[in-house]
């Protein structure tokens, strides 16, 4: 790859870190994903090449250690790594702020978002008994959350715990509940629905810390409300 040239760190550091898909894997092991099969999880659109090499040029840079364990190489962030955190929470709260939601024309997956889910699960808001919720997404194979305390399991087959909840409707209104573009009772409005008991089923949304980004609002709703 041909270098930008500059001695300007900010250059530099973008050719280290400005390829496609490279702050994503960034994100991932920020967000606790550490083996090969768990970061591609929260990135299914990455090819396993391109993962590996992005892997292998974080490493190279500084950025990631790799070890072996005996289960097959782990990937942990150094000091320069865990210092990106900072990049990634920015770039996150200017999309969040910047960029327009409209969550029914976007080109989305379902896998990483209910790997956030998972990720932010509020363990002491659960019932005592394990439980599984189903998620049917219009366009998308059954998936299984299960939650009991401590846990919490994604799995593309029900695990064996009782079904309590259904949640159905298109991707589209589960992200824009989900990234708070809007609220739980809207969410329904745009078609997503919870079958179930009902105390359970008023309390899912409980269950769940938002995306992390969920509480910055769009700049243009910031605008229409300042003096």
């Amino acid at each position: 790859m041909t270098s930008y040239g500059q001695f300007c760190s900010m250059a530099r550091a973008h050719e280290a870190l400005g390829g496609r898909w490279t702050l994503l894997v960034v994100r991932e092991i920020l967000c606790g994903s550490s083996r090969f099969g768990e970061i591609r999880r929260g990135i299914p659109r990455i090819s396993k090449t391109m993962l590996a090499e992005r892997l292998q040029a974080l490493v190279l840079s500084g950025a990631l250690s790799r070890r072996d364990d005996g289960q097959g190489p782990e990937y942990v962030l150094t000091q320069a790594g865990l210092e990106l955190a900072e990049l990634v929470r920015a770039m996150g709260a200017w999309g969040q702020r910047w960029l327009p939601r409209h969550a029914e024309g976007e080109d989305l997956d379902l896998g990483p978002v209910l790997v956030d889910m998972q990720r932010r699960v509020r363990f002491e808001t659960l019932p005592p008994e394990p439980l599984v919720v189903r998620f049917e997404i219009a366009g998308h194979g059954p998936r299984f959350l299960l939650l009991r305390p401590g846990e919490a399991s994604l799995c593309s087959q029900n695990p064996g715990f009782p079904e309590v909840l259904c949640v159905r409707g298109p991707l589209s209104a589960l992200v824009a509940w989900w990234r708070g573009d809007v609220g739980f009772a809207e969410s329904r409005r745009l078609g997503l629905s919870i079958a179930g008991p009902r105390p359970l089923a008023a309390a899912f949304p409980d269950w769940f810390q938002l995306y992390a980004f969920a509480g910055i609002r769009p700049a243009r709703d910031t605008e229409r409300t300042s003096p």
